[in-house]
């Protein structure tokens, strides 16, 4: 498996990809990406939890039932469990975030998948979600998978992120764009 040199080089992507090798020799991959989900789903809901772990006078300890706690209160697997258990005693809680995404990078290319991250000023139809996916796996010839995100200040259009590329065609690029060339 071909990867990106910046997720082999960051602290996350080196975290996401012991943790894929672990749950690939286990079969497990599935399991663990679902628990992430899970645990980004958490991250993103609860202000609490987030500052908790990024609180320096919690000790290793107290940090570990925590993450132990969460685990058995989102029904996280065996694996995954574990997984935090490392994070909280090396005190890389904090990265937990950018390891979720670089895992589920390194699970979409495994897959032969590309995610794409799409930002419209407006929620998308499930209509116009499939007609895009269908329009991005032609250009990229694989299978994609877009997260949409609703950014009201975009007035109109979308930005799509796959990777390292953007194509931005959104309304207030276009107007900055020609603001700039009005200015000369």
């Amino acid at each position: 498996m071909e990867l990106s040199a910046g997720i082999q080089a960051s602290l996350a992507g080196r975290y996401a990809l012991a943790l894929f090798d672990l749950a690939s020799e286990s079969g497990n991959v599935t399991a663990v990406e679902a628990d992430l989900v899970k645990l980004k789903d958490a991250l993103a809901e609860s202000a609490e939890l987030r500052a908790l772990i990024h609180n320096p006078e919690i000790s290793r300890a107290d940090l570990g039932k925590v993450m132990n706690g969460i685990a058995e209160l989102l029904a996280i697997s065996p694996i995954t469990r574990n997984f935090l258990g490392v994070l909280a005693e090396n005190r890389r809680v904090t990265k937990l975030a950018a390891i979720i995404r670089a895992f589920q990078t390194i699970a979409a290319e495994q897959r032969g998948e590309v995610t794409a991250e799409v930002a419209t000023a407006h929620a998308l139809s499930a209509d116009q979600i499939a007609s895009l996916e269908q329009k991005l796996k032609a250009r990229e010839g694989r299978n994609v998978k877009i997260h949409t995100s609703v950014d009201p200040d975009l007035l109109g259009g979308l930005v799509v992120t796959i990777g390292s590329k953007r194509v931005d065609n959104s309304i207030r690029t276009r107007l900055n764009t020609l603001a700039h060339a009005m200015k000369g």
